[in-house]
Parts: C-alpha cells; structure tokens; sequence
C-alpha cells in the first residue's frame, strides 16, 4: 500500500504543467450564499480553474489588498461598495483592464470604470435603506420609521443595528450619504442622537436586517435588497426608502495589481459580466439591480425610478482622502462613545 502510495505521488509529480488546474484567489464582498454560487458556477463551466474564495466586508478586503501590496495574494476582488474599489484605484492597488463586455453595460457600471480609470466597474447597483421587524414594531407599539428623521424617535433606543462603516462599505455608504444630505457637521450631529438608540455596530453590511428578521434588534440600516432578501425568505422584514433621500451603491469588481493568476482573474472578470450570469443572482437571494444592461433585474428589487436618491458623488467619497478624513471622524466622535 504504501508502495502504491509512492508511487502515485511520483506519477503525480511528473504530470505537465498542462495537466495541473489553474487557481483564481478570490475575495467576494457580497453575501455568502451569493459568493459560494459565484464560485460553484464558475468552477462547473470552467473546470480546469479552482477557485479559493474568501468572504469579507469591503473595508476589510481593502485592507487586506493594501497590507499585501508587496506581494498580492488575491487576484481578484468581487462585490461590495465601490468607494472602497475607487480608493484601491486611486492607491494603485487595482489593475487597469477594459473587459470586452464593457460595452453591454448599464451607463453607471461603465462610468464607474471611467471615474476610475478602468480600476474598477460596476456589477450591480442598490439603493440605501433600512429593515424593520413588522411583528416585532408591532408587539412594541412602534411606528414603523419612514425618513432619516424618524430614527432619532426614543421609541426606538435599543432597536437599532448598523455596520462599522471601517469594515463594511453599506456603513460607510450611509455615513457619506448623511453628510451629503445634511452637510457633515449636521451629519455627525445626527449620528450621535442615533447613537442613542444603537444597540450594536456590526462588522458586516447585512447583518444588522439579519438581525432583525431573527427578532434580535427591531430595525437594521442596509441596502434595501438585503432587507428584501430577508423579506422574500418568510421573514417579517418591511423594506423602507427614506422620505428625504437616499444614497445607492455602485457594487464593484476589481482586478489586483500584480495578481499572481491574471489570466484567471480575467476570465472570471469577463464572465460576471454577462447577462447569462447576472441573471441567475436572485436564486442565491441577490436582489440588486445587474449591470448588465441585457439582463432582468429581479421582480422584488427596489424600483430605483421611484425611489428619492441623491446625486451621490463616488469620485469625492471614493478617494483616499476623503474616505479617510470621515473614518477618522467617525471613530473619534461616534466609534468611541459607550453604546447604553
């Protein structure tokens, strides 16, 4: 046997090169069960390439891209808010490419590879919101909170969930979104009366409504087609868009810059990009809107068109500086107060 076994690992180590899978590391910053059918779909229509998947928010995936500039261990990043992607771009932590599929898709999947000089580009889009527990509002004698506004409600200390904005692109989408709606200072005054009624900053975007549909908090601040997610599995999840205006994200998808499996990352680049693919997303629970211009957004995804939403400026709060000056801020003013 163990004979054998010797000498099937000499067989091994002789096959060519030609006979050994190629490998695509990938970090996926969108919800697992959408990344691990990304992967599955992938493999089964490209069998000669392994994927080795790793789920993390978008602010963690930068850091990690940036920590190992020196010597990159992924090589391509799918998924999450496209500030985070941009502030990659303008770092140089992303390779320029123009994908042959660039041409069928939406206006503002192109322009962000535009705005980024080919860096980045759009895979999906979705607006900001939030997801309340319906029973749960409704056992309190809670109105069911309608505008920006309506949160501040002391009705609602305790009930709240929303992400970190340093490790989740939702949070910092909101804080951006905030500051554009109200101003920054007035923002920051905002989030510390919401601060009130916080019961936990969580690491991921989606695990504030997460939270909500078990029961465990009464409202979550995410992208309103995780709360649809929640919704369209049984959860007594409403889905709101805030009266006075909404921020939307641009989900992103990124090459890495001295990627040690390009060819890989390319196929893989050009492939998310069609319409065949973007089309199969809502059977993983993905209910924003494809970039893909051929494909069919999903019958319960938000309207975009009847929905109140700012011109959110993603070259201002995609860049490095910006981004950073408001993180800091964050953590000084809001990050460092005792939740109660």
């Amino acid at each position: 046997m163990n004979t054998l076994k010797c000498a099937l690992a000499g067989a091994a180590i002789m096959l060519p090169a030609s006979a050994m899978a190629d490998e695509l590391n990938l970090i996926c910053s969108a919800d697992v069960v959408i990344c691990e059918r990304l992967v599955t779909e992938f493999e089964s229509s490209h069998p000669d390439t392994d994927v080795n998947m790793v789920r993390m928010s978008s602010g963690e995936a930068y850091a990690k891209i940036r920590a190992e500039a020196r010597n990159p261990q992924t090589d391509l990043w799918w998924g999450g808010t496209g500030d985070p992607h941009l502030q990659a771009g303008h770092d140089g932590l992303t390779a320029e490419y123009k994908s042959p599929m660039l041409a069928e898709l939406q206006d503002w999947a192109q322009g962000q590879a535009e705005v980024s000089d080919f860096r980045t580009v759009g895979v999906y889009s979705g607006a900001l919101g939030w997801g309340y527990n319906k029973e749960l509002f409704a056992e309190k004698g809670i109105a069911a909170p309608e505008c920006w506004a309506d949160l501040l409600d002391p009705a609602l200390k305790g009930e709240i969930q929303i992400a970190d904005p340093n490790s989740s692109g939702t949070a910092y989408t909101t804080l951006a979104t905030l500051v554009q709606l109200m101003g920054e200072d007035e923002a920051f005054d905002f989030l510390k009366k919401m601060h009130a009624n916080v019961s936990q900053y969580t690491k991921s975007g989606s695990a504030p409504v997460k939270a909500a549909a078990r029961g465990e908090t009464g409202l979550g601040i995410v992208f309103q087609h995780d709360a649809v997610a929640q919704a369209v599995s049984g959860f007594p999840i409403g889905v709101v868009a805030p009266c006075e205006g909404t921020g939307y994200e641009i989900g992103s998808m990124s090459m890495i810059e001295g990627a040690q499996n390009p060819e890989a990352a390319r196929t893989f680049y050009d492939w998310v990009l069609t319409a065949e693919v973007q089309n199969m997303m809502p059977e993983a629970g993905s209910f924003q809107i494809p970039s893909n211009a051929s494909a069919t957004p999903p019958e319960e995804a938000p309207d975009l068109s009847t929905i109140k939403l700012i011109d959110y400026d993603f070259a201002e709060y995609g860049s490095a500086e910006r981004r950073k000056a408001l993180l800091a801020r964050w953590d000084d003013e809001i990050g460092s107060l005792p939740l109660q």
